[in-house]
């Protein structure tokens, strides 16, 4: 189908899901490049995908916008007036040669919905006019099966290129936008991928339970790529999300399975997708809006050490370098500590904790020479540096996710003249489902205690000696 400059502009006629889908692409590219040129050369001002949802960062609303701000935005929506005509008239073409709703126009001014829009609608077939209800009817003249290749290969092949982008989308939604690591991507996202995998594999015909799981596990191990890739996340955070996120998918693959094997599933599963594809954004909205307070954990650690308290107590406020470490976890990405200082003594002096991402601030709380050394924490650097074939990446969970809220050394004198040495930390995390999350960040904690342990029982052990 050919398409003239005039066909851009009008709302009138029909179009195919080829073109539409490469003009589309097209009008984005040249948007995006556009937008990113005028705010960088012009405004002097950082230009990324996510600055069409968040375009000015730190205001809550547009009354409080300052004089450059609203010169800005109001430069940008001007630029945005050409393409947006263009997009609803090809929408609006699209609607009609599927012979869906007209008033389906209105979510290409959704957020986030309108991505899977854009998809859904470069996807769907054409429909002839004098095509009656009747002959719509039953799985062969449903769209989705009819744009589903019927080999199983196939099938698994159309259902990859489905459900990994929108996969990759929600995980943006959730995790750049909202900012939410929690049941809406740890949870309802792998099972809500391994599902529609496994349905939109079915379509056609039924599929083996194996065939199913496989095709879900699949679309997680290729939207962890896609994180990867994008540089959306480091390689030992996937790492970690991947002994649960896997049985997830595979359990939704298997639901996947017994749902295609229904007589009425061919003409369900569009209802099936719609259902999957709002779902995920919803528990995520319910999880940014209800935002619930993560609670205090307590990590405690324990070492006896062949010198006195007195010996030790100086190895606690302050202790020198330690050794490069031979940690896997810690030579994959994890900060470990490297040194600490303090400044003054007593009561309100201030330690210095040195990782190898920067220094926790401690304030002195508790000095009790030499029994008990009590801190709170005023500054935490990032908990990791993520593995990355990329330069640097800042994911928003280095930031505020894992929150150390103080710490403490416990020494207490041993009959044979040692001390028994208790490393405390009490931290929170705002990660979910908070148990799961807890196995990980409780044994991190453990190893950092035992790092720091182990140096000051060989430093005062020596200096006894």
């Amino acid at each position: 189908m050919k398409i003239t400059w005039a066909d851009l502009w009008r709302s009138s006629g029909t179009i195919d899901r080829g073109p539409y889908a490469l003009v589309g692409l097209i009008g984005f590219a040249l948007k995006h490049n556009l937008d990113r040129l005028v705010a960088t050369f012009v405004f002097h001002r950082p230009w990324g995908l996510f600055n069409y949802w968040v375009p000015v960062r730190d205001v809550a609303r547009i009354t409080a916008l300052r004089n450059g701000d609203t010169v800005f935005l109001a430069t940008m929506v001007v630029l945005s007036l050409p393409f947006v005509w263009v997009g609803v008239s090809l929408t609006s073409k699209r609607l009609r040669s599927a012979r869906l709703p007209s008033a389906l126009v209105l979510l290409f001014f959704a957020p986030f919905l309108n991505l899977l829009f854009f998809l859904f609608l470069s996807l769907i077939p054409a429909r002839d006019s004098d095509v009656t209800l009747e002959e719509t009817a039953g799985p062969k003249n449903n769209f989705l099966a009819r744009a589903v290749p019927e080999s199983a290969l196939g099938s698994a092949a159309f259902s990859l290129l489905f459900t990994v982008p929108c996969g990759l989308g929600l995980a943006l939604l959730g995790g750049q936008v909202l900012r939410n690591y929690g049941w809406g991507l740890f949870v309802a996202l792998p099972f809500a991928m391994g599902f529609a995998a496994a349905l939109i594999y079915g379509v056609r015909q039924p599929r083996s339970l194996w065939g199913c799981i496989g095709v879900a596990c699949l679309s997680m191990g290729l939207w962890g790529a896609g994180l990867l890739g994008l540089a959306v996340e480091g390689m030992f955070c996937l790492v970690m999300a991947l002994p649960i996120a896997l049985p997830l998918a595979a359990f939704g693959g298997a639901f996947g399975y017994l749902v295609q094997r229904r007589r009425w599933f061919p003409d369900g599963a569009p209802a099936f997708l719609s259902a999957l594809l709002l779902f995920v954004p919803g528990v995520q909205w319910i999880e940014h809006v209800a935002a619930p307070m993560p609670p205090v954990y307590v990590v405690r650690t324990t070492i006896d050490i062949n010198a006195s308290p007195e010996k030790v107590w100086k190895q606690v406020v302050s202790f020198s370098e330690i050794p490069p470490p031979k940690e896997w976890m810690f030579r994959a990405g994890i900060a470990y500590p490297i040194r600490a200082g303090i400044q003054g003594t007593g009561v309100g002096a201030e330690r210095h904790c040195v990782f190898s991402t920067g220094a926790f601030v401690e304030p002195i709380e508790v000095w009790d020479e030499p029994r008990r050394l009590k801190f709170s924490v005023t500054s935490n650097p990032a908990p990791m540096e993520e593995w990355t074939p990329y330069r640097h990446i800042e994911p928003p969970h280095l930031h505020g996710f894992l929150v150390s809220n103080g710490g403490q050394f416990l020494l207490t004198p041993l009959p044979n003249g040692g001390t028994r040495l208790e490393g405390t930390t009490w931290y929170r995390h705002s990660l979910w489902p908070a148990a799961y999350w807890r196995l990980w960040s409780d044994a991190i904690i453990h190893k950092i205690h035992l790092r720091v342990l182990k140096h000051i029982q060989e430093e005062a052990e020596n200096r006894a000696q």
